[in-house]
């Protein structure tokens, strides 16, 4: 009897498992590709490595957890069949549809870079871009496996209850917290006093020794305006929030300072609505003075200390409360001149200014003062929060202050008021509203002209009467 014996094959002789990269799904392959393009689309302004890092490297991460999302959700509805060949060609279309994005990208950066006079970008700057995005990424999906693997742990019952936790936490303790400590920072940055500034010695300009409101009284912001200028004959009233919280105690007290300075003996008066910190650009005093050959008196009063962008979410009621109420006065004071001797009155605003003013020139037609307003100018107001009436408008177009609304998800931007100082990009719904969210935050990062930033011809534009 014969016996066989079938040997197995030793370790040695046993062939290696092929092993193959992994090809992405194809709805992975195609929405973070998408949303990589989005992030090199066109926008208004010049971008850093740094800004342009983020922004990809937070849309491609969201684009793998949706797609991710998406997968399971379906795996549940229906069977789902891997393709190997689907997938190579979503792949290989996302990396063509990128690099595509990426070219244009660099030749749009290059467009606004030489219209704005800044300097070209180097190959530097799109090797950080790309190592940057990366790096963006890969933290974003890490810190978000290990929040999704902890809750899993936790159970559907404690991670609910913890999250509940956690959401009512937020919002009535951490966001509370958060708006409190940017009061107290912005706060103190008000108080801090500039060593480099010098105070006025003119008695035109409040903070002088002739002045009724003390140097440090003025703030910051308040500082820098009545020390600023070249021709010391002109006239600077400025009342610092520090005064009073009232808003028409400190119109009062501006007029009079005015009256001090010899305000109403001026030709022209303007009235100038400060941003929500109080700032008051120098490039529009000093073609305000340019205009009037400095036969003129520049009037503000100060209603916050805060950023612009919070106060313009939060606060918008001062600026205007604010804008009105030293108008008013200021209107009503010239009325008590003889009516040979009255001066004219303007009234300017920027950004949030704009709104302010556009809000107390509306309240001002309404009253019966014999005061009316000359002229008034609105340089780079928020989309749909400024009416024009008979206020000359300067915007330009790669300001994405004027750009920015809600609305811009879904229909163009109205640029009719706008003047082109740069190449404007073309509108894509949705697309566009996330790249001017990003280029807000690079608005006064360019030269004057461009963005958020405008020119002494704020100043020089002023209507006449």
């Amino acid at each position: 009897m014969t016996t066989s014996v079938r040997l197995r094959p030793t370790a040695a002789l046993q062939t290696a498992p092929e092993t193959r990269l992994e090809v992405p799904r194809v709805a992975t392959s195609l929405i973070v590709g998408g949303m990589v393009a989005v992030s090199l689309a066109p926008g208004l302004l010049p971008r850093s490595s740094l800004t342009q890092a983020m922004v990809t490297g937070v849309l491609a991460a969201l684009g793998l957890g949706l797609s991710a999302g998406l997968h399971r959700f379906l795996r549940r509805l229906v069977p789902i069949a891997p393709r190997l060949g689907a997938r190579r060609v979503s792949a290989a279309a996302s990396v063509v549809a990128v690099a595509v994005a990426g070219v244009a990208a660099a030749r749009w950066q290059s467009f606004l870079r030489s219209s704005m006079g800044m300097p070209a970008a180097s190959r530097w700057h799109w090797i950080e871009i790309v190592c940057g995005s990366v790096s963006v990424s890969a933290i974003l999906i890490v810190l978000f496996l290990a929040t999704t693997r902890g809750f899993l742990r936790l159970g559907r019952v404690k991670a609910i209850v913890m999250l509940t936790v956690l959401l009512i936490g937020a919002h009535f303790i951490a966001v509370p917290m958060a708006f409190s400590g940017l009061a107290e920072r912005s706060a103190v940055a008000n108080s801090l006093v500039d060593t480099s500034l010098s105070i006025p010695k003119s008695p035109s300009r409040s903070g002088s020794a002739a002045s009724l409101i003390t140097w440090n009284d003025l703030g910051r912001e308040g500082r820098i305006f009545a020390a600023g200028g070249t021709d010391l004959s002109t006239v600077r009233a400025y009342i610092g929030l520090q005064e009073s919280t009232d808003a028409e105690a400190r119109a009062e007290l501006a007029v009079r300072e005015l009256d001090r300075t010899g305000g109403f003996d001026r030709s022209h008066i303007v009235v100038a609505v400060p941003t929500g910190s109080g700032w008051i650009d120098e490039n529009a005093v000093t073609g305000l003075e340019t205009r009037f050959a400095g036969d003129v008196a520049t009037v503000a009063a100060q209603y916050s200390h805060e950023p612009s962008w919070a106060t313009f979410l939060f606060a918008q009621p001062l600026a205007k409360a604010s804008a009105t109420a030293l108008l008013e006065a200021v209107s009503r004071r010239i009325g008590e001149v003889p009516l040979d001797a009255r001066p004219n009155l303007y009234l300017y605003g920027q950004s949030l200014g704009a709104i302010g003013g556009s809000s107390a020139a509306a309240v001002l037609e309404g009253t019966t003062t014999p005061t009316t307003l000359c002229g008034a100018l609105w340089a780079g107001p928020p989309a749909h929060e400024v009416v024009p009436g008979n206020a000359t408008m300067m915007a330009n177009t790669s300001d994405p202050v004027i750009w920015w609304s809600t609305e811009l998800v879904g229909s163009k931007p109205d640029l009719s008021s706008a003047r082109r100082d740069a190449p404007i990009p073309q509108w894509i719904p949705g697309v566009s509203f996330v790249q001017t969210t990003v280029d807000l935050f690079s608005a006064l990062g360019v030269p004057a002209g461009h963005g958020h930033r405008y020119g002494t011809d704020q100043g020089t534009s002023m209507p006449a009467c």
